[in-house]
């Protein structure tokens, strides 16, 4: 990697004792990104598990900070406070605990180099997977992403996972509400990001959760009714947007997929 002032690429990554995971996913970011980028690791509280991995790895990857969120709870807040400081062109909200993602950071880099507004990636489209976590968890995820790409007539196929990239500036604009339920917020955002007219690009991924250990925060009551608030919200807006409005979605597949090139749906 090299170091820049102005990095292409910021990645954003909310931390809640993520120790284990973290000490992985920074050497694997370290050794596969190509593209001049710093890693911003927002944590809540000083006694987080994460914060002296972060600093034991500093030395060594120049451009990784930690950030403090004084914001308040939820990876709404922490996204704020970490976006507040990013430098890059770019922003990649990456979770510490997925390690297939990182496979797809150069494809999503491309689709934004590309005229790319906003760009998903995706565990249930173009050979896309999903492994592990939660099966109750796995199985709504699935259907609601599938009847919500269906029922809305909106491109994106899997709105809800957190693995987004998109412009800095976009943040700002999109006026996130999420209550700080889980990722919820990045169903929120991809819903928001398709509603706008902006041109969405999309790569599949195999997502391995938690390869690693540590505990999910995975409640099936409230994180059911935030996603379900968002779900409908969004619907109901869907109906109303001319066709016009609608943006195809630029496919891109990974090359380590061996699954061919570049395709639009």
């Amino acid at each position: 990697m090299t170091s820049s002032p102005t990095p292409a690429l910021s990645i954003v990554m909310p931390v809640r004792n993520e120790g284990i995971n973290l000490k992985i996913m920074l050497k694997i970011l370290r050794a596969v990104v190509d593209a001049t980028h710093e890693v911003l690791v927002v944590y809540d509280r000083e006694g987080d598990d994460s914060l002296p991995v972060v600093e034991a790895m500093m030395p060594l990857y120049p451009t990784l900070r930690p950030i403090l969120n004084k914001r308040g709870p939820g990876v709404l807040n922490a996204l704020g406070a970490g976006i507040a400081e990013a430098r890059g062109q770019y922003v990649l909200i990456f979770a510490a605990d997925e390690v297939g993602p990182v496979l797809a950071i150069d494809d999503m880099l491309a689709l934004m180099d590309g005229g790319c507004d906003f760009v998903s990636c995706t565990r249930y489209a173009h050979g896309g997977r999903r492994l592990g976590g939660s099966w109750i968890g796995g199985i709504l995820s699935r259907a609601a992403n599938r009847w919500f790409c269906r029922l809305s007539g909106l491109g994106l196929t899997d709105a809800t996972t957190g693995i987004k990239m998109f412009r800095r500036e976009l943040f700002e604009t999109l006026n996130l509400q999420a209550r700080p339920i889980g990722w919820a917020v990045t169903f929120e955002m991809a819903i928001k990001a398709q509603l706008a007219g902006l041109s969405l690009g999309e790569v599949p991924i195999v997502s391995i959760d938690r390869l690693y250990g540590g505990k999910s925060t995975f409640v099936l009551g409230p994180w059911v009714s935030e996603y379900l608030r968002w779900f409908m919200w969004g619907l109901k807006r869907s109906w109303r947007l001319p066709s016009s409005a609608r943006q195809a979605t630029q496919v891109r597949i990974p090359a380590a997929t061996a699954m061919g090139g570049k395709v639009s749906m």
